[in-house]
C-alpha cells in the first residue's frame, strides 16, 4: 500500500511550511505531496497568515523537489477555466519532470467563493463533466491538430492544444461519495478512484460501484487504483496520541472511529482492514504541519509493515 502525505494549507500554512513538509516527505518514502484547494478555512481556526494557491505552490515544490509525485486532492472545478487549468497542468508536469497528478472535482465550499468573488453555479456536476472532457482532449490532441468543443457551459474553437504534459497520459484523480454520477465519470476519465473520509464499508461499497461502471463501460476495473483519503494521528504512546489530537482539535476516540488514529500497530491494523476491501494506496490527511516528527514516525514504524 503506498502511503501520501496529504495537507490542507487554508487552514493557515506558507509556502515555506509547505517546503519543508514536501521535503519531508520525499527524503522520509512517502510516495507523494498533494493538498487541497482551497481559498477559505474551515471550523474555529483563524486560518493565518491566509490562503495559498494550489497549482502556484505545486509549480514551486515542482522545482524545488526531485522524486515525490505532487498533485491536488481536489482541484475545484468552479476555481479556473477548462483550457487554462490544461495550460496550467501541464507546465507545471513540465516543471517537476513529469510528476504531476490532477484531482479535478465540481468544487462546493460556498463561503470561499462568496469570499473571494468566484462564480458559485448551481450546476456543477455538469461543469465538472465538460471540463474533464475538455482537460483532456486538449492534452490528447496530437500536435499540429486543433481542438473544438461545443458544450453547455463551455465553448473552444480552433485550440491549438497546446502545451502537452510531460506525462502521457497525465494520471487523473476523481473521487466522492456519489453512488451513480460519480463512479460513472471516474469509469470513464479517472486513472485513480479516490473516496475521502469513509468507514471500511462505505468504502467497499463505493469501490464496488466504480468497477461495475468501468465494466459497464467495458473497461477492466484494475486498471484505476483504487485509494483512500484519511486524517492521521499516530503516537509512540497514549499521551503521544492525545497530544496530536489536541493540537489539531480533535478527540483521541472521534479520530479512531473516523481515521488512523492510535500507536503504529493500530494504525497498520486499520490500514488492513481497507487494504482487505480493495484500498491500494492512502493520503494521510496531516493538520499539524510543524510536526514533522509524525510524518517520521509513520515512515519509520507503519509504513515498513505494508509492504
Amino acid at each position: 500500500m503506498d502511503l501520501r502525505v496529504f495537507t490542507e494549507p487554508q487552514q493557515g500554512a506558507t509556502y515555506d511550511t509547505l517546503l519543508r513538509v514536501a521535503r519531508a516527505a520525499e527524503d522520509l518514502g512517502y510516495d507523494a505531496f498533494f493538498r487541497s484547494d482551497h481559498y477559505l478555512h474551515m471550523g474555529s481556526v483563524d486560518g493565518l497568515p491566509g490562503p495559498t494557491d494550489a497549482w502556484t505552490t505545486l509549480a514551486g515544490l515542482a522545482r524545488e523537489t526531485r522524486r515525490i509525485r505532487l498533485g491536488t486532492l481536489m482541484t475545484a472545478g468552479t476555481f479556473r477555466l477548462p483550457g487554462v487549468l490544461a495550460i496550467q497542468v501541464a507546465q507545471v508536469d513540465q516543471m517537476s519532470g513529469g510528476r504531476v497528478e490532477l484531482g479535478l472535482g465540481s468544487g462546493w465550499y460556498a463561503d470561499e467563493h462568496t469570499a473571494y468573488g468566484i462564480p458559485f453555479p448551481k450546476e456543477k456536476f455538469g461543469r465538472l463533466e465538460e471540463q474533464l472532457a475538455i482537460v483532456t482532449g486538449l492534452w490528447e490532441t496530437p500536435v499540429g491538430e486543433r481542438f473544438t468543443f461545443d458544450g453547455t457551459h463551455y465553448q473552444l474553437k480552433d485550440s491549438p492544444a497546446l502545451p502537452k504534459p510531460a506525462q502521457s497520459p497525465l494520471p487523473i484523480l476523481i473521487g466522492g461519495h456519489g453512488a451513480k454520477r460519480t463512479p460513472a465519470l471516474a469509469a470513464r476519465y479517472a486513472h485513480e478512484f479516490n473516496i475521502p473520509f469513509a468507514s471500511v464499508a462505505d468504502t467497499e461499497r463505493q469501490f464496488g460501484r466504480v468497477r461495475a461502471a468501468a465494466e459497464e463501460l467495458g473497461r477492466a476495473p484494475s486498471d484505476l487504483v483504487y485509494s483512500n483519503a484519511l486524517v492521521t494521528c499516530v503516537g509512540r504512546t497514549d499521551e503521544e496520541v492525545a497530544r496530536r489530537a489536541a493540537a489539531i482539535g480533535r478527540e483521541v476516540d472521534e479520530l479512531k472511529e473516523n481515521g488512523l488514529a492510535g500507536s503504529p500497530a493500530e494504525v497498520v491494523e486499520r490500514l488492513g482492514r481497507y487494504a482487505a476491501v480493495g484500498s491500494e494506496r492512502v493520503y494521510l490527511q496531516i493538520l499539524d504541519l510543524d510536526d514533522l516528527d509524525h510524518l517520521e514516525l509513520v515512515a519509520s514504524e507503519v509504513m515498513p509493515q505494508l509492504t
